[in-house]
């Protein structure tokens, strides 16, 4: 039996083009639009909304205690979240594969922040949930940051790394 294509999702569109405008340098915009977003969809709403919505809002602050704040969001929003609504939207796509880029900026921002205890143990996260990442482009790239921020946890490093998302100081 052939699978249904993925269904049309107006808020995961509206997420997307905000992450667009953000990635071409209007920081500001797309911020605003992805916390309007937040402000409808509520804390109690689509798991997977507020789990994409929190995780690229929070590459939208340059300061790390305010990105660590989305990506806890991000990740508690992965915790309710199921592989069947994740399909709906791109098939193929687990949760599980979630698990080393949220685990992995959780460990950067608590770098950042000082907090090596909590950033050790969200790095030894991401690496447990790394066979999880697709065998491409996107998965070497996660793996070779993975090893960027282990590096700086070990040598104490609270600077931002020059391949971090977001906007530039």
């Amino acid at each position: 039996m052939p699978t249904a294509p993925p269904t049309s999702d107006p808020t995961m569109e509206a997420i997307g083009r905000a992450v667009v405008e953000g990635r071409t340098g209007d920081t500001l915009s797309a911020r605003q639009q992805l916390l309007d977003l937040w402000a409808a969809i509520g804390v109690t709403g689509d798991p997977l909304h507020r789990c994409s919505l929190a995780h690229y809002l929070a590459d939208l602050y340059e300061d790390p205690a305010q990105a660590l704040a989305w990506d806890v969001r991000a990740l508690d929003a992965a915790d309710a979240v199921t592989d069947q609504r994740v399909q709906e939207h791109h098939a193929g796509v687990h949760v599980a594969g979630f698990y080393p880029s949220l685990h992995l900026n959780l460990a950067d921002n608590y770098r950042r922040l000082g907090s090596f205890d909590a950033a050790t143990e969200h790095i030894n996260a991401a690496r447990e949930h790394a066979p999880s990442l697709p065998d491409d482009a996107y998965g070497a790239f996660l793996r070779t940051v993975l090893d960027e921020v282990a590096e700086a946890i070990s040598r104490r490093d609270v600077t931002k790394r020059s391949s971090a998302p977001g906007p530039t100081a």
